[in-house]
């Protein structure tokens, strides 16, 4: 007889600091950053058995190098997993965790899994974003994508164009509220409860340790970032400040069916409701969190007055406000990103998406009252993803 579906439940979630390109860890491989992760997961969760593991997913973009060789299997491997557990790749480009989350998980809702391990990591200093492509000529000969497609910049400015009141102004002070935010969780040690320390070595500075994220600028200003150039376009309106940096980093979470999760008496730190992928035209990748969140909606049969938290990724201060306008929310928010976001700690491309439920998880944490949340993100060649959980600790009525 077939079995019957399984209630999925996100354990734990930890990653490393995440550090500027050529930077802290610019000399350590993606691959070690991963089993970094994934020994603090087992260290952080003594009660689960490695050899219960059913299967452990990876993701890259870049998948070359280090990132390379089915890092899923290599670095379950390294990290001193059984031989008999199994793991593969993913790449999703940006939602790569994100991705790696959701197939683990659908296999566990089917009964064919119990209990697995989901990571994603970017190591842009060794692997620059683009190493490698390369692009069917077709895409810009018939005309398949615009040029714009190809630069996650150019897409960006895009959608200051396509919705005109989304004005540079906005995405400066969302920025300049992501970094204070930022700041202000690390103060209340927010963060860092689920920060693996990395030892790093530099063959010009020697030996260090990273124990916090390299990219927060927390006396960011107004007037310094309405100074700032606009690479993509001259007299653009995206800039380093309003945009996520180019970053190195790995995540890591435990997901398993929740029956499994109490038998072996593991945290349960959210439960998912259901999860959805949406393309949009690729030249406007930013808008791509507002059809997957619709979709992912409609299915769990919920409307967005059914959220009370939004974890939404901070590519570029643009595409979260087209998300927010879209679903009537203001700027400034306080269900939205509440620790900050991808501005001040970073977006090492595809280990991003488990950043999000980690910071998510954390925020129900501090808000039995919220039950509902989403985590969300857009996807270059034009996708958005979103992932709806449940807070396990609800604690009642709003």
């Amino acid at each position: 007889m077939g079995r019957s579906a399984q209630e999925v439940v996100f354990v734990d979630g930890v990653r490393t600091p995440f550090g500027k390109a050529g930077s802290a860890l610019a000399e350590t491989r993606a691959d070690d950053l991963v089993v970094k992760v994934f020994r603090e997961l087992l260290r952080r969760n003594p009660g689960l058995p490695p050899e219960r593991i059913d299967d452990v997913a990876v993701a890259a973009t870049t998948q070359i190098g280090d990132q390379g060789l089915t890092v899923g299997r290599t670095a379950a491997l390294l990290a001193g997993l059984p031989n008999s557990v199994p793991g593969y790749s993913v790449d999703r480009m940006c939602a790569g965790a994100m991705t790696a989350v959701t197939t683990l998980s659908a296999a566990i809702m089917a009964g064919a899994y119990d209990v697995a391990l989901a990571g994603g990591v970017e190591n842009m200093s060794r692997h620059p974003m683009g190493e490698g492509v390369d692009p069917n000529p077709r895409f810009l000969a018939e005309r398949i994508v615009d040029i714009d497609a190809l630069s996650m910049g150019a897409t960006a400015e895009n959608l200051h164009d396509r919705f005109p009141q989304l004005t540079k102004e906005r995405a400066d002070a969302f920025a300049l509220g992501s970094q204070h935010k930022t700041a202000a969780a690390y103060e209340q040690g927010w963060i860092q409860a689920d920060l693996v320390p990395i030892a790093t070595r530099s063959s010009e500075h020697g030996w260090g340790l990273l124990s916090a994220d390299e990219g927060p600028r927390p006396g960011t200003t107004m007037e310094g970032l309405g100074g700032l150039k606009t690479p993509f376009r001259p007299h653009g309106r995206v800039t380093a400040g309003n945009s996520s940096g180019l970053n190195d980093g790995a995540t890591g979470a435990i997901l398993a069916s929740e029956a499994v999760a109490d038998d072996l008496g593991l945290t349960k730190k959210m439960r998912m409701v259901g999860f959805a992928f949406a393309g949009v035209e690729p030249e406007v990748m930013g808008v791509g969190p507002v059809p997957s969140t619709e979709k992912a909606l409609a299915r769990a049969g919920m409307s967005i007055d059914d959220i009370d938290l939004f974890e939404v990724n901070e590519a570029f201060a643009v595409q979260v406000l087209a998300f927010l306008d879209h679903f009537g929310i203001a700027d400034d928010d306080p269900r939205v990103n509440p620790m900050g976001g991808a501005i001040a700690v970073g977006h090492p491309l595809a280990s991003s998406g488990i950043r999000l439920m980690a910071y998510l998880a954390r925020d129900f944490e501090r808000n039995p009252q919220a039950r509902y949340g989403i985590t969300t993100m857009c996807i270059g060649l034009g996708m958005g993803g979103t992932v709806i959980w449940e807070n396990v600790n609800y604690a009642g009525s709003k």
